[in-house]
């Protein structure tokens, strides 16, 4: 059977590969298929999204991993990186548009054992328990397989059980939502199926309660030990006014893995701040990128003890952590942060859904049919792949019925003084100055303003802004504007797939659609 497999070459350059007689049977055979149709020259290798880590990209071996409509990212290899497991960032020579900070591996100077290094799985996986208890839970299943007879299981096994299992759940998060709880009980009896419980409406609600329970008795025990994430909600940790056990609590909130990370093994916050303060050196001197990455990524934990513990200023975070507000250092403590690629998979979700997205949109009448028709005008107009990504962004947040100009705020450059004067007053926007008022002609500049302060210009589209906007709220631990709550809301949920289970009604009717 013929297969259509979708090929990433650049977060700009996305193409279709029709393989007639279906998935090649060998490596060889499929890298010079895709060498052939694109065109490419020199050494790559090949990644595709694993649905078993959430549509993740993860290095291709073998063709068999592959089935139609697929999507697969070509990584080129440089003499320096070449073939090594701990692939930390690979750039192109040629072009330094080109971003492949989804390969780092988070085993970087910043981990410790806390480091998370994956986000919650689709399909919980059961731990393995003690001898005993798998001998016991193992022929306890195959008597229920034949009879159905319940398990009836000590206090030992259970407590053993919930052990292990409180302990799987913290790798990735700390603070479970019900619904995470739900599923961590529902893949305990699929694969256990004589725990279930008579009388349960599912068989597996009060194993559910059990484990709501037993989290917060290990949450206490790890509060102990001194883990950062958990220490910072204790009353001790707070300001007297705060002092509650309900009040002010920092939790993860939109889907990070790594919300405050320990201090590395044999580091101290004394040694990290002598590199944070060695950073403001570094950051100065020309052609020095690998020593500011690494010593960024060394920091990391200290950073985001300061970012969600203290809260500080916009002004105050580019003072101390100049380095951080650059594309490469965004895109990298976004991956540090959630274990997600930010911009490769921003733009490569935006091109995934643009038809359908376009199509629904076209077929909307009324009010959003009056407000996108100008949007829909220009797209047609424009085959350029930048337009059409800030178009589709646009129609997004009209069929939200949200302001785009709430967002993406559009000047010229004869307007210069008073475009100063209105991102003064901004919370958080994207400005886009244009020598004229045409949509189809590369814009003088674009950047991000949060708080009143340009942390980012001449980015190279609206798309790209967007993106970068989008990890700054995860880096610099802020909330969604409330008046695009339901965009940005979608754009987490639906096109980067972080958190995605609990959406609002209107993101859930757009991720249905599409």
């Amino acid at each position: 059977m013929p297969v259509k497999l979708r090929i990433i070459l650049k977060p700009d350059d996305t193409r279709k590969l029709i393989l007639p007689d279906g998935i090649p049977k060998t490596m060889e055979q499929l890298t010079d298929e895709v060498r052939k149709v694109c065109g490419l020259n020199g050494e790559f290798r090949l990644q595709y999204q694993d649905k078993d880590f959430g549509d993740a990209l993860v290095n291709l071996t073998s063709t068999a991993e592959l089935e139609d409509l697929t999507t697969i990212k070509v990584i080129p290899i440089t003499d320096d990186c070449s073939q090594r497991f701990n692939v930390t960032v690979l750039e192109d020579a040629q072009s330094s548009s080109f971003h492949s900070d989804d390969t780092e591996i988070l085993s970087s100077p910043s981990s410790s054992v806390s480091t998370r290094r994956e986000m919650w799985p689709r399909e919980f996986p059961i731990p393995k328990f003690s001898y005993d208890t798998e001998l016991q839970l193992e022929k306890g299943n195959a008597e229920y397989r034949s009879n159905k007879t319940r398990f009836k299981h000590s206090t030992k096994t259970k407590s053993d059980i919930l052990e292990k299992v409180a302990e799987e759940i913290f790798k990735f998060k700390a603070y479970p939502s019900d619904a995470d709880f739900s599923e961590v009980a529902e893949a305990l009896i699929k694969k256990h199926p004589c725990l279930s419980e008579p009388g349960s409406y599912n068989g597996c609600y009060g194993w559910k309660q059990r484990f709501k329970t037993k989290m917060g008795n290990y949450r206490t025990q790890l509060k102990g030990t001194g883990c950062s994430e958990l220490l910072v909600n204790s009353l001790k940790s707070k300001a007297p006014e705060d002092a509650l056990p309900a009040k002010n609590v920092k939790r993860p909130k939109r889907g990070e893995a790594n919300h405050i990370p320990d201090i590395p093994t044999g580091e101290t916050r004394e040694k990290l701040e002598n590199e944070r303060l060695s950073l403001l050196t570094e950051v100065k001197k020309r052609d020095n990128r690998a020593v500011v990455k690494d010593k960024m990524a060394k920091t990391f934990s200290l950073r985001r003890q300061e970012i969600v513990e203290k809260e500080l200023r916009v002004e105050e975070l580019i003072e101390r952590w100049p380095a951080l507000f650059t594309e490469d250092e965004i895109n990298a403590e976004f991956l540090r942060i959630t274990t997600v690629p930010l911009q490769t998979r921003f733009l490569a979700s935006l091109d995934e859904h643009y038809s359908k997205l376009i199509e629904l949109i076209r077929r909307k009448g009324g009010v959003l049919r009056e407000k996108t028709q100008k949007i829909l005008k220009v797209l047609d107009l424009s085959l350029e792949v930048n337009i059409k990504r800030e178009c589709l962004l646009r129609c997004l947040i009209l069929y939200f019925g949200e302001d785009p100009d709430q967002l993406i705020k559009e000047y010229l450059v004869v307007q210069m003084d008073e475009a100063e004067t209105e991102l003064a007053s901004s919370t958080m926007a994207v400005f886009v100055i244009r020598e004229e008022g045409d949509s189809l002609h590369p814009p003088h500049d674009i950047g991000i303003v949060i708080e009143g302060v340009k942390v980012l210009n001449r980015l190279p589209s609206v798309a790209h802004a967007c993106a970068m906007l989008f990890g700054l709220i995860y880096v610099l631990n802020l909330s969604y504007p409330g008046e695009l709550e339901h965009t940005f809301d979608a754009l987490q949920k639906v096109f980067m797939e972080i958190e995605p289970k609990k959406m609002t009604r209107k993101v859930l009717s757009l991720s249905v659609k599409l």
